[in-house]
């Protein structure tokens, strides 16, 4: 069932954004975020700030997508023209229908521009409408307002916080909350929640 769902590395778009498979020639891309607005990271498991530490990222990225345990994006803003940050698939599961959607960041200039949503729009229609998942989870920094704000403004519920759950990029510890989507909700609402939400 793996292999089923890792036979491919998706390409998805729409008017607004392009979704690819990330590559490691992607550093230069992604670069200007990495030197400019290091706190896009403040409250990430791991960072991609300085571009040693970006180099990092996008290697562990291509690594992990190559051992089939992740897909991750870049993405490209066509409103802008310009590369704009990442997002991923991991943790994924399909014997469980199961899987994460994280790891997302974007550069300072393409928050609540509405960028977000069409990618959630895509990646979601994709997890549920392809993969055919039953859940898709999502976890963020508890103290991480702006992230939560926009998982339930595309309709995750919060379920929960793991205390102490990850250790964070300054050797601290994180309280982590959950958050998910289930595919009766995809199709009972959310997709049609996003898709007026996008236009």
């Amino acid at each position: 069932m793996i292999k089923d769902i890792f036979k491919e590395n998706p390409v998805l778009e729409n008017e607004r954004v392009l979704l690819r498979p990330i590559k490691e020639e992607d550093v230069e891309h992604l670069l200007p975020f990495s030197l400019n607005e290091p706190d896009i990271w403040k409250f990430g498991l791991i960072t991609a700030a300085g571009e040693e530490n970006l180099r990092n990222y996008i290697n562990g990225a291509v690594k992990n997508m190559q051992e089939k345990k992740e897909y991750v994006f870049i993405v490209f803003d066509k409103k802008t023209n310009r590369y704009a940050g990442s997002t991923r698939f991991y943790d994924i599961q399909p014997q469980y229908g199961y899987a994460q959607l994280g790891f997302t960041w974007y550069g300072k200039e393409f928050q609540r521009s509405g960028l977000n949503r069409h990618c959630k729009l895509l990646l979601l229609t994709y997890v549920f409408e392809e993969w055919g998942m039953e859940r898709l989870e999502f976890r963020a920094h508890a103290k991480n307002e702006k992230s939560i704000e926009a998982m339930k403004a595309i309709g995750c519920v919060a379920e929960g916080i793991l205390r102490s759950q990850m250790p964070t990029v300054d050797g601290s510890r994180r309280d982590s909350i959950v958050l998910s989507i289930l595919k009766n909700e995809w199709f009972g609402g959310v997709k049609k929640l996003l898709e007026t939400r996008t236009r």
